[in-house]
């Protein structure tokens, strides 16, 4: 299989360099170009299906207007639960004939007090700028740059994401065998 082009669905330099290093680890000649787009979500999506919805929003409309082979979508989000709240983020990728791919994780605790302006209405990133006295975190490091003093870094993680979300194109053969009862 051939994969010539890539529309990632963010302007964000971190969402695009974290799309390019995987498909291109696949697909070494592919050219990967931001396609900024909007998510169709909140820009602090909450919760893992609004997160998801997000991510895939933006897939299909930057492929859709690229009239690329493939587009990836990236979006971070939060959840908020009985354990307090933790970060989320999830890629979908969507192929010209229709396969897809979602892959999810990054999931940490966030300190009570970014969680607090967080509920209050601040997006992670701006809350992490204001909290750690940083600039430019969802651009750069990313929260989890931040928490994790720098171990793991935004780019990373998302690269992580869009790895697995290529899953079904990169081993399309056994995501079509069916369930697991063939002999």
């Amino acid at each position: 299989m051939t994969l010539r082009t890539v529309a990632v669905g963010s302007g964000n330099p971190v969402k695009v360099a974290a799309a390019a290093a995987v498909i291109r680890s696949y697909f070494a000649d592919a050219l990967v170009a931001a396609q900024p787009v909007p998510s169709g979500v909140p820009d602090q999506p909450f919760g893992d299906e609004q997160t998801i919805a997000g991510a895939r929003e933006r897939a299909r409309r930057a492929r859709e207007m690229a009239d690329a082979d493939l587009g990836v979508g990236l979006e971070g989000g939060v959840v908020d639960g009985p354990e307090g709240m933790r970060t989320c983020a999830w890629c979908v990728v969507v192929h010209r004939d229709g396969r897809e791919g979602v892959g999810g994780s990054l999931a940490m605790p966030l300190p009570a007090g970014v969680a607090a302006m967080i509920r209050a209405g601040e997006e992670l990133g701006y809350a992490m700028d204001r909290f750690a006295n940083a600039r430019g975190t969802k651009h750069g490091k990313g929260a989890v740059g931040i928490l994790t003093a720098g171990k793991i870094d935004r780019q990373a993680a998302y690269e992580v994401l869009v790895t697995y979300a290529m899953g079904p194109i990169v081993a399309a053969e056994l995501y079509s065998r069916g369930n697991g009862t063939e002999d």
